[in-house]
């Protein structure tokens, strides 16, 4: 074989297996003429002569070299792997420092940092930290290094508890939310430090038992007017759906306690979010986001009753009809449908005169290999009539035990849903004790 047959090859045998080959560079290996020990792939290459730069403290040198950089650092995450395995990162800090007042010089410094952690979030350390937080708060008036700076915010946050809880603790979510006051009509900086604040709220990282995701989020309310910040944003770009739809994201992730949902409605949320849903139901994503807010602030029974009276249940029904070929709209909207239902007979009333048993049997109709469909379709038929038995038998005639049954044989996960469907909707269930207290074995 010649070189690229035999790399072609060896990718093909690798993904057979089922190898992972997303932070390996799949490239063949080029000789530099000089000497076999130097650097051949590119992002080497570029990191070698961004390091002698450095060395030389030429600044207009490093400036151009960390551009380059920055732009091999895109090719992707294989690449920016090899150039971290390369010591890259103390190579483009050392850059940082030589002049950290120097505007133009730090925006390029915090691209290529940016660009590197991409994916590769342990590679922050407490230094690193100081000077992006420190960057953050003495330029919140520059638009441009804001992007940027919230940008790496987000690539080291992301799947790392250890970095959110310090960069949390060293005072990242007030400027996080200043930003989106500070730069409320620039929509790149909005939708990158909204999407930040919810990666704040994750509990994303196997590595860590126990995360502060609920304490993040209860911070960003209450000590930094959140959910005003994010609804006041959200009113400036009612004609972009992109930046709607982080803003929506985020604001699902902040409303984890019961006045938290209250107070989206106080503050006009709610009905945002409704009219939101009306204007906008060919925007997929949008509609998506929009169905996940509308779950969240549904954990408040208040609110429950407030959304029906505003047409919410009429409108997440038709956005499940209008998009049934998406799995993830299917989900939302029977989530959705789910908690409006919740210890609620009239709701449950309204959303079976509105069509939404159907829509939920039409969507398990439509996905029966997506467990999160299949699971949050069955709890939304267990909660129409777990208090309302009068609407367990037209709900039985359009099908619902065959479809529950089948999402029970083909997702193990899905069996005490369905089985709790199946028993409130009065249809015969084989539920086994599995453990009496009794000593000896769990299995029969």
């Amino acid at each position: 074989m010649d070189p690229e047959e035999a790399v072609t090859d060896a990718i093909q045998q690798f993904e057979s297996q089922g190898v992972d080959l997303s932070n390996i560079v799949k490239a063949v290996r080029t000789s530099t003429g000089e000497n076999e020990g130097e650097p051949t792939h590119p992002i080497l290459q570029t990191l070698e002569t961004l390091k002698k730069s450095v060395d030389s403290e030429d600044l207009s040198e490093i400036g151009d070299n960390l551009i380059s950089f920055s732009e091999e650092c895109r090719q992707g995450l294989a690449h920016r792997c090899l150039a971290a395995d390369k010591n890259a990162y103390p190579v483009v800090l050392a850059a940082w420092k030589l002049s950290p007042a120097d505007r133009d010089f730090t925006l390029k410094a915090l691209c290529a940092l940016s660009s590197l952690t991409d994916g590769q979030p342990d590679l922050l350390e407490p230094v690193g930290q100081k000077m992006l937080l420190s960057t953050l708060t003495e330029n919140a008036h520059d638009a441009e290094l804001a992007l940027v700076g919230i940008r790496l915010v987000r690539h080291v946050s992301l799947r790392h508890e250890n970095n959110r809880q310090s960069l949390v603790k060293a005072g990242i979510l007030p400027l996080l939310t200043g930003a989106l006051v500070q730069h409320i009509t620039e929509a790149d900086v909005v939708r990158e430090a909204a999407s930040a604040l919810r990666i704040m709220t994750f509990d994303d990282d196997i590595r860590v038992p126990f995360g502060h995701a609920h304490d993040h989020a209860k911070m960003i309310v209450t000590e930094n007017n959140g959910l005003k910040v994010i609804i006041d944003a959200a009113k400036v770009f009612m004609d972009n759906p992109s930046v709607l739809s982080e803003l929506c994201a985020t604001l699902a992730r902040l409303v984890v306690r019961n006045e938290f949902c209250q107070e989206v409605v106080d503050l006009g949320g709610l009905n945002f979010m409704v009219a939101l849903l009306a204007d906008c139901i060919d925007h997929k994503e949008l509609v998506k986001q929009v169905l996940s807010g509308i779950k969240a602030v549904a954990g408040n029974d208040d609110v429950k009753d407030a959304i029906v009276n505003t047409g919410g249940t009429d409108l997440v029904i038709l956005a499940m009809n209008r998009h049934l070929s998406s799995p993830q709209i299917c989900e939302q909207g029977c989530a959705a449908l789910c908690m409006l239902a919740l210890r609620k007979p009239e709701n449950c009333r309204v959303i079976m005169e509105g069509g939404g048993a159907l829509a939920a049997l039409q969507a398990m109709k439509m996905h029966p290999r997506e467990l999160a469909v299949q699971k949050q379709a069955c709890m939304l038929i267990r909660n129409l009539v777990s208090r309302t038995q009068d609407f367990a038998q037209p709900i039985l005639e359009m099908g619902a035990e065959a479809l529950i049954i089948q999402a029970e044989t083909t997702h193990r996960d899905c069996g005490d849903v369905a089985k709790a469907a199946l028993r409130d909707l009065g249809c015969k269930v084989e539920l086994r004790e599995l453990w009496t207290g009794q000593k000896g074995s769990l299995t029969q």
